[in-house]
């Protein structure tokens, strides 16, 4: 079977270190809070102007004021800063976000990924994702590998209209753990029960099998 949504935010959060800076994306992004321990001290920075992003709150303490770059109600940890988008994304240039998890509806072999349009369909605009897969020290994929008609999402080359170019380090799919080289996509671990030519036949992209191959959750 292939990896679960929350699957899939559970081996992201493993590339996140304690005292980092994570900016999160819409959709499966969200979820890799869930599984970062508390005593890594992880903050996540939310664009429109929110660092010490806290988790969602329950009904009766939902602040309509207090939201995401998604418009999500959300909590604020002790400690937290607000401050002008202004500010927030001179942050984001500046480098100072140390890993930034997104969606992608396409991911080329380059690393160029497309995620905010499909040409015809109708589109509120791009957010901060622009500024984000060009400021933070590192671009991390979390999506599905193919689309609802079974095309692959690991592409040769991006047809919709590009978010960034060559600027994806590792994407983590239902398919696995992949981290995109000059070499192409490169295959570090697998789900148990999916073998290597399933992911190879769902993949358009150049992809290279890890020497040290695993499967996820094996040590």
């Amino acid at each position: 079977m292939p990896l679960t949504r929350d699957q899939i935010a559970q081996r992201i959060a493993g590339e996140i270190e304690p005292g980092f800076i994570v900016n999160l994306g819409i959709g499966i992004p969200t979820l890799v809070a869930n599984f970062v321990p508390v005593d890594h001290h992880v903050l996540f920075q939310s664009e429109n102007g929110l660092l010490g992003m806290g988790a969602f709150p329950l009904e009766k303490d939902v602040d309509a004021d207090l939201v995401n770059a998604g418009k999500q109600t959300v909590t604020a940890v002790p400690g937290a800063s607000f401050f002008s988008s202004a500010d927030s994304f001179a942050m984001i240039r500046g480098g100072h976000v140390h890993v930034t998890i997104l969606g992608a509806m396409q991911v080329d072999e380059q690393g160029s990924i497309a995620n905010w349009m499909v040409p015809g369909k109708m589109v509120k605009g791009m957010g901060g994702a622009m500024d984000l897969v060009a400021g933070a020290r590192r671009v991390i994929v979390a999506m599905q590998h193919t689309d609802k008609e079974g095309q692959s999402k690991l592409m040769k080359k991006c047809t919709l209209p590009l978010t960034g170019l060559k600027c994806v380090n590792m994407v983590v799919s239902d398919y696995g753990v992949f981290d995109v080289t000059p070499d192409g996509f490169v295959l570090r671990e697998h789900p148990a029960d999916l073998n290597v030519d399933q992911i190879k036949a769902a993949t358009e992209g150049r992809l290279t099998i890890h020497p040290h191959l695993k499967k996820i959750g094996a040590r």
